[in-house]
């Protein structure tokens, strides 16, 4: 069963409709999927919400890439500087589950601008500061607005777009998140270089005002139709799918983040490579990562539990296959856009998996699954710095192979997450 028998016998013992099936049992199978064509204005709000991610991962991202210049400017160490990622996704691990529980029944429009004024803000304050506590509490503030936005993003899109063509939205706005990934650490670099560190975050802000003038015109109102409860979030965990999701999710963020952190000195090291030949491995994983993000919603809307595995195979695959490098470049570099496909097509993939688990509960489901995002890239990267310093480059590479494949086992022991409870019929009806 999708659920446990009790919950099942509920929803069917309810004795109504749900809005988007004529059957109180709506069976969301594989090979369902609304087919209903998007007006133009639904393209466009959802267009806005991924400007939103791309300025939300742009910024977390962006003091690694004018981490030098930043730590002499502000008098600190290189590791000091760093922490404000760190911090950033401290907050954000925190404020996820927890954003969903404050908000109550707020407008989530108007919740997701002033997330968008978080990211203004805390860019500004960076920018204009020689305060380094001052740098952290901003960066606090930008940790609050990835965790709120986030935990959000899955019911928001399916109040736009409807419950069947969740994967489809959630790769939309994935989008925004795999550029931020590929482009942000790059132009903030040039930026950087040419007119300093501080003119690299005002960009920055530049880009949350522009996704809050985006989201401020196209985004409709979307009131909430209920809140989230503590006894609510904490009895989502009952949910068989509900787990098997965040298990899932903690495999491939703490995975793929073990394994990408040390590509680099793996290619030089395993793989004989210098940085000439190295850039254009990881232009090509990352192009590959947008591409995986924008055909993900296809397959999770179609085939959730065969294409939730195959990304998964794929990555595993992948990985093997770096990890038994011969003198082939080009072997290097479609293993490295296979991984990147990959990458991009799992937070789309587990992002519907968890929405279609739960989906009277979509925000709280969203703010664990953003909590689960953030622990498993903290044991990620710790677990990749034991694995290299122990065992050498290829030992990160091993762990990200061993989590894909038991992600993989994993999922195949699962049903599709096909019922909606009937009770959550006006919470998946589109927003007007």
């Amino acid at each position: 069963m999708t659920r446990d028998n009790t919950e099942t016998s509920n929803e069917r013992s309810a004795g109504q409709t749900c809005a988007l099936s004529p059957s109180p049992d709506v069976n969301m199978s594989d090979t369902e999927h609304s087919g209903r064509p998007w007006a133009f204005s639904t393209w466009l709000s959802v267009v806005s919400l991924t400007f939103g991610s791309f300025a939300l991962i742009s910024s977390e991202l962006l003091p690694m890439a004018v981490l030098t210049p930043m730590a002499a400017d502000l008098g600190v160490t290189d590791g000091a500087a760093g922490q404000a990622v760190t911090l950033t996704a401290l907050f954000a691990g925190l404020a996820a589950p927890s954003v969903a529980l404050i908000v109550g029944r707020l407008d989530r429009k108007l919740i997701n601008l002033i997330l968008c004024l978080l990211v203004i803000a805390s860019n500004i304050a960076v920018a204009l500061t020689s305060d380094y506590i001052v740098l952290l509490a901003a960066r606090m503030l930008l940790g609050i607005a990835i965790g709120g936005f986030f935990a959000l993003a899955g019911a928001t899109v399916v109040r736009l777009v409807s419950i069947e063509d969740m994967g489809k939205g959630m790769s939309i706005v994935f989008i925004g998140l795999s550029a931020g990934l590929v482009v942000a650490p790059a132009l903030s670099t040039v930026i950087g270089d040419a007119f300093g560190w501080r003119a690299a975050f005002m960009a920055a802000a530049g880009a949350g005002l522009f996704a809050l003038l985006l989201q401020a015109i196209c985004l409709p109102s979307v009131p909430a139709t209920s809140a989230t409860s503590l006894p609510s979030l904490f009895g989502l965990l009952k949910r068989r799918n509900v787990r098997a999701g965040l298990v899932v999710g903690l495999l491939f963020f703490g995975g793929e983040v073990c394994g990408f952190t040390f590509m680099r000195p793996y290619l030089e090291t395993n793989g004989g490579l210098d940085a000439t030949a190295i850039a254009p491995v990881l232009l090509v994983l990352g192009l590959a990562s947008l591409l995986g993000s924008a055909i993900a919603g296809v397959f999770a809307d179609r085939v959730l539990r065969q294409g939730f595995g195959a990304t998964f195979m794929v990555l595993a695959v992948a990985t093997a296959g770096l990890l038994s490098l011969g003198t082939s470049y080009v072997a290097v570099l479609v293993f490295a856009a296979a991984w990147g496909l990959a990458i991009g097509a799992g937070p789309v993939m587990t992002q519907t998996w968890m929405g279609r688990s739960a989906p009277d509960q979509l925000e709280g489901v969203g703010g664990l699954f953003l909590a689960v995002i953030q622990f498993g890239v903290t044991l990620g990267a710790i677990a990749g710095g034991i694995a290299v310093d122990s065992y050498g480059t290829s030992a990160p590479l091993y762990v990200t192979a061993g989590c894909a494949v038991l992600a993989t086992v994993l999922i195949a022991t699962q049903r599709t997450p096909d019922v909606v409870s009937q009770t959550s019929a006006s919470a998946l009806a589109p927003a007007e």
